[in-house]
C-alpha cells in the first residue's frame, strides 16, 4: 500500500511515453466501447419496439378466452364477457385498461373481389386505449359508440378488394345458431399499419353491430388486458387464472411465442457481440503492453536490481492497463450517449421497408440504453481487460535482472 502512490505515478508517466501509440490504442478501445453500447442500444430498441408493436397490435399483455377458443376460434367457443364476477376480477390495481371483443373467421366481399378475413367486433371507447386502431386510421374516422353500419378495413385490403372509403361491402360469418349470417356495411375508415399482414387479415365493426350479425348478445371471444408494466404481467395473469379457472388466461409470451423468442435472442446476442468486440480490443491491449515491456526491459531489470520485487512491476504494468481501460470507458460512454441523444426518435431504416413490414416492425428503430446494458459493457471491458493484461504484466515481472540490464 505504501508503494501505491509511486506505482500510480510511474504507470501514468509511462503510459504517455509514446503518445502516438497510446492515442492509437485508446482510439481503438473507445471505438470498441462505442460499438458495444450503441449496438446494444439498437438491439434493445428493436426488441422493445417489437414487443410494443405486438402488444398494440391486438395482443395486449394478457388475453382471456373460452377454454376451447384458441384451438377452434368460432362463435360457439365464447363466454359471457359481462359476467359480474369476471368484471370484478378485472378491477385489480395493476390492470389499467381492458376491452371485450368478438373475434371470428369471416368473408368480406366488395363489388369486385372476395377475401377471407378475421372479423373483430370491438367496444370503440375501450379499444381506443389498448390497440393501434384509432391512431392508425388514415382515411375516414374511428367508430362512434353507437355505430352499427360502419366498418374499418386495412389499406392493403381495400386495394385487394378494389374498393374505397364510403363504399359498401358484405360480411359473412357463422352465427351462434350455426347458420351463415351476412350483413352489409359502409366503409367508414381505412387504417394503415407497418405490417401488410395486419392490413389484409383484420376488419373491424362495433360489438353492437356484431350482436345483430351473429346473434351474440353478451358474448365475448376474448378480453384483452393492459397491465401497468411488463413486470406486473405474470402476477396479474396468475391472479386472474386463479379467480377464473373455467377460462383460458394467457400472457403475451404464450400468445406470441415468436416475439418472445426474438426478444430473448436480441438480449442474448448482446453477450456474443460484446465478446466479439472485446476480442478485437484485447489484441491491441496485449500488443501495446508487450511493446512497452520490450522497450523498457532494461528499466525493469534495473528496478529489480535495486531491490524492487517482481510484484511491484506486475502491479505497475497492470495499473497502466487500468488507466487505459478507464480512459477508454469514460470517453466511450460519453460518445455513445452523445450518439444516442443525437438520433432523436431513432434511425430511419425505410430503405429496408419491405423486410421490416414482413417482420411487422416500424421503419424507425429507436435507440434504448438501459442501465443494465451499460453496466454489462463496462464490466466486461474492465474485467476482461485486466485479465488480458495480466499476461504482459506477469511477463514483465519475470525478467531476470542481469539479462535485462545487459540487453542491447
Amino acid at each position: 500500500m505504501r508503494s501505491l502512490p509511486l506505482i500510480t505515478s510511474l504507470a501514468w508517466r509511462n503510459l504517455w511515453r509514446n503518445k502516438r501509440r497510446t492515442m492509437v490504442i485508446l482510439f481503438a478501445m473507445v471505438l470498441g466501447v462505442w460499438a458495444m453500447i450503441v449496438t446494444a442500444a439498437f438491439m434493445r430498441g428493436m426488441a422493445i419496439q417489437m414487443l410494443d408493436d405486438t402488444v398494440n397490435n391486438l395482443t395486449g399483455h394478457i388475453q382471456i378466452h373460452h377454454k376451447n377458443y384458441l384451438d377452434d376460434p368460432v362463435i360457439e367457443n365464447s363466454f359471457f364477457g359481462n359476467d359480474t364476477a369476471l368484471l370484478n376480477t378485472l378491477k385489480l390495481p395493476d390492470i389499467i385498461h381492458w376491452s371485450s371483443r368478438i373475434r371470428v373467421p369471416a368473408v368480406i366481399s366488395s363489388e369486385r373481389e372476395t377475401r377471407g378475413v378475421v372479423l373483430l367486433a370491438i367496444e370503440p371507447e375501450a379499444e381506443a386505449n389498448i390497440s393501434f386502431l384509432k391512431n392508425a386510421i388514415t382515411e375516414g374516422q374511428y367508430f362512434s359508440s353507437n355505430d352499427e353500419n360502419g366498418i374499418i378495413i386495412g389499406k392493403k385490403l381495400a386495394q385487394n378488394l378494389e374498393t374505397r372509403l364510403g363504399k359498401r361491402v358484405v360480411v359473412m360469418s357463422q352465427n351462434t345458431k350455426n347458420e351463415i349470417a351476412d350483413s352489409g356495411y359502409r366503409i367508414s375508415g381505412i387504417y394503415d399499419t407497418s405490417g401488410e399482414g395486419m392490413e389484409t387479415d383484420f376488419i373491424f365493426i362495433t360489438k353492437r353491430a356484431a350482436e345483430q350479425l351473429l346473434d351474440s348478445t353478451g358474448l365475448s371471444s376474448e378480453i384483452a388486458v393492459i397491465t401497468r408494466s411488463l413486470d406486473t404481467v405474470l402476477s396479474v395473469q396468475k391472479n386472474l387464472a386463479a379467480k377464473n379457472p373455467e377460462l383460458d388466461i394467457q400472457d403475451w409470451s404464450s400468445l406470441q411465442p415468436y416475439t418472445k423468442l426474438v426478444v430473448e435472442m436480441y438480449s442474448d446476442f448482446q453477450y456474443v457481440w460484446h465478446l466479439i468486440v472485446f476480442l478485437a480490443m484485447s489484441f491491441g491491449i496485449i500488443n501495446t503492453l508487450l511493446m512497452t515491456i520490450y522497450e523498457r526491459t532494461r528499466e525493469f531489470g534495473l528496478f529489480q536490481a535495486l531491490g524492487l520485487k517482481p510484484g511491484f512491476i506486475l502491479v505497475q504494468v497492470w495499473t497502466e492497463a487500468l488507466f487505459m481501460l478507464t480512459i477508454a470507458l469514460f470517453i466511450g460512454n460519453f460518445v455513445s450517449w452523445l450518439t444516442v441523444m443525437t438520433t432523436g426518435d431513432g434511425i430511419d431504416v425505410s430503405a429496408f421497408s419491405q423486410g421490416m413490414e414482413l417482420a411487422q416492425m416500424s421503419n424507425i428503430i429507436p435507440f434504448v440504453i438501459l442501465f443494465e446494458d451499460l453496466l454489462l459493457a463496462n464490466i466486461i471491458v474492465i474485467a476482461l481487460g485486466l485479465l488480458t493484461s495480466l499476461y504482459p504484466a506477469w511477463k514483465a515481472s519475470q525478467l531476470v535482472p542481469a539479462d535485462a540490464i545487459t540487453r542491447i
